[in-house]
């Protein structure tokens, strides 16, 4: 399990990736799907230049009402998924996680419902967002530009 501070979404350096940011959820209509799209994605362009970085949230529907460790164990071994998963956290409200709460505050997009994704540059900036249901072939043009531009200016500075 990772703690919320080993990926801060503001880096820069030798380490600086694209992420994708997602609330995620196991007991949601929408899990099977966006799980095996996270993990395609986390694979074609991750670990070097991309990661998605999965907080598990019960604020929409109770759909994920597991502690910690089962979410993440339940994404493992069900999915086979290799990307951070966070503790649960709340993503809304006075009580939201401040990394969300500034997902929300810069994209002007508070999430509705379980896996809204956020796509954050290695500047820390958030430069798209996607609801829930937006299929993978709409998000993956988006991630590989970022990829690459990340790559093409590692090769400048070099």
């Amino acid at each position: 399990m990772e703690p919320l501070t080993a990926y801060p979404l503001k880096c820069s350096g030798p380490k600086a990736k694209v992420s994708l940011v997602v609330n995620v959820a196991s007991d949601c209509q929408l899990t099977d799907r966006n799980y095996l799209a996270l993990k395609e994605l986390h694979k074609e362009f991750g670990p070097s230049h991309f990661s998605v970085l999965a907080f598990p949230c019960n604020q929409f529907g109770e759909s994920e009402p597991r502690p910690s460790k089962e979410v993440e164990s339940f994404a493992r071994k069900n999915y086979g998924v290799t990307f951070p998963i966070f503790h649960k956290i709340k993503i809304l409200g006075s009580d939201a996680e401040p990394a969300f709460r500034f997902l929300v505050d810069s994209s002007k997009k508070e999430p509705k419902w379980n896996f809204w994704k956020y796509l954050v540059n290695p500047e820390g900036q958030v430069v798209k967002f996607w609801r829930p249901e937006e299929p993978i072939e709409v998000i993956r043009p988006d991630i590989a530009a970022l990829v690459r531009q990340m790559i093409i200016k590692k090769k400048e500075d070099l």
